[in-house]
């Protein structure tokens, strides 16, 4: 791979993701104002923050491939954010409980060489079974999700809280749709399957 993969995020689990592609990368956090404008779709929302996340570190990265993500979770036409207290945790797991959750997350690639870029948004849905006040206690105390949108961490035992899920794809829940930025560094000209990093990283 001739030019440098940067990801624009400070997220642990979004670089766990990426290192499934066994590609070589590295983070740079993207400090933009991830606010929502007036009247902004949470799917309108995920894709203009994907977007400016890699616009953001293009400035300091020329000739560079930049990956922006964002994921915005709405149950009932209210935002679901990441909760950062005990008690905010509780609240949204109780608010989604027998209901479903849609989780919108936008994938964009830049090229920052050509100023070329694509942004897309993923679209997956849970059903939340219906959980007791002592389940979702339980489980905040195991999982400890503060750091996640919508309270829940579906690489861990939140897979117990779910009836079912709809989606093409699994990825996009954790916060990185895999699936689509394949598709989006082949455009590119980055297969995975082509260049493979070795354990050393060159």
């Amino acid at each position: 791979m001739h030019r440098s993969l940067i990801l624009a995020s400070s997220s642990p689990y979004r670089r766990a993701q990426l290192e499934q592609l066994r590609l070589p990368f590295e983070c740079v956090s993207p400090h933009i104002n991830e606010e929502a404008l007036a009247g902004e779709s949470p799917a309108d929302l995920a894709r203009r923050l994907a977007a400016e996340k890699a616009r953001a570190v293009a400035t300091t990265r020329p000739e560079a491939l930049i990956i922006g993500s964002d994921q915005v979770a709405e149950c009932g036409g209210h935002t679901l954010g990441k909760p950062g207290s005990r008690e905010r945790a509780f609240e949204q797991l109780k608010s989604c409980s027998g209901r479903r959750v849609t989780f919108h997350t936008g994938i964009s690639l830049l090229d920052s060489g050509t100023d070329r870029q694509r942004t897309e948004v993923e679209v997956f849905t849970v059903h939340f079974r219906q959980l007791s006040d002592a389940q979702i206690e339980r489980y905040i105390e195991l999982d400890k999700p503060l750091d996640c949108a919508g309270s829940f961490k579906v690489e861990g035992l939140g897979i117990s809280l779910f009836e079912k899920m709809e989606g093409s794809d699994f990825n996009s829940l954790i916060g990185l749709p895999l699936i689509r930025l394949v598709d989006l560094l082949r455009e590119s000209g980055v297969d995975p399957l082509c260049v493979i990093s070795r354990p050393d990283g060159n």
